[in-house]
């Protein structure tokens, strides 16, 4: 049975600035709290708080944005900013893939706590009256990789898709002879807050899946193939933002001439 998890999130102690800032990578499970800040649209906060030291934190940058029924797998660094638009140490880069323990909803008052006003993200897919220029040659076998939220096979909006973007740009331009889509899962059990969790071992074929469907769709003619690797290992891709369970996450496109 799922549990409900309630948050007293203001009776919980709270780190000092400096303090915060030495506990640099987070990694915790928590549920998600909703501040209601108002800066324009899309500028509301998400919170979240790590049950082993108490401190709050602000993980509105995720690209992954929680779901507040549900408890989320928080992993980020502290970023190099005094800056508190939302009340809380901002994490920046951050993830908050959301797990099936549920949770209770919780909104917070702005409390004079502007939010932050919304920036269109970098990782975005421009318009189609804005096409990209060509890629430069020579051209030879190359790898792209998308990213993935924990135990989904989901692509990611103004992430995922962006980096599939990327990479169909290239292979339109460069028509290689065929594609290997190769999905990977962290399939192998950590213990973070408290709770077990890995990824279940038919995710790295699922995600292999969705990308290569999405590729076949794009490009009909183009021989695509599909692999699968469970147990995935760490890599420093830079799309996955120095996050090392992000990295983990992932399928890998290559094109072969």
């Amino acid at each position: 049975m799922r549990h409900l998890i309630a948050l007293a999130a203001a009776s919980l102690p709270v780190m000092s600035a400096s303090a915060a800032q030495a506990a640099d990578n987070q990694r915790f499970i928590a549920c998600p709290i909703y501040r209601d800040a108002d800066a324009g649209a899309k500028s509301g906060c998400w919170l979240v708080t790590d049950p082993a030291t108490g401190q709050q934190w602000d993980v509105s940058q995720s690209p992954y944005k929680p779901d507040w029924n549900y408890a989320v797998l928080v992993e980020g660094t502290a970023a190099d900013t005094a800056e508190r638009p939302c009340g809380a140490p901002v994490l920046d880069p951050v993830r908050t893939s959301r797990l099936e323990t549920q949770c209770l909803r919780h909104m917070l008052p702005a409390e004079g706590y502007p939010g932050r006003p919304f920036v269109r993200p970098a990782r975005n897919i421009s318009p189609l009256s804005n096409p990209p220029a060509p890629p430069p040659g020579p051209y030879s076998e190359r790898a792209f990789t998308l990213f993935f939220e924990l135990d989904r096979s989901f692509v990611v909006y103004q992430y995922g898709d962006y980096l599939l973007d990327q990479a169909a740009h290239w292979i339109r331009a460069t028509n290689p002879r065929r594609l290997v889509v190769t999905g990977y899962a962290a399939s192998e059990p950590e213990t973070v807050s408290g709770q077990v969790i890995a990824e279940r071992p038919e995710m790295a074929q699922q995600r292999a899946e969705v990308v290569a469907l999405s590729l076949s769709r794009l490009f009909p003619d183009m021989e695509i193939e599909t692999h699968a690797v469970t147990g995935a290992q760490v890599n420093d891709h830079p799309d996955a933002d120095g996050i090392p369970g992000q990295s983990q996450r992932r399928v890998e496109i290559t094109a072969l001439f």
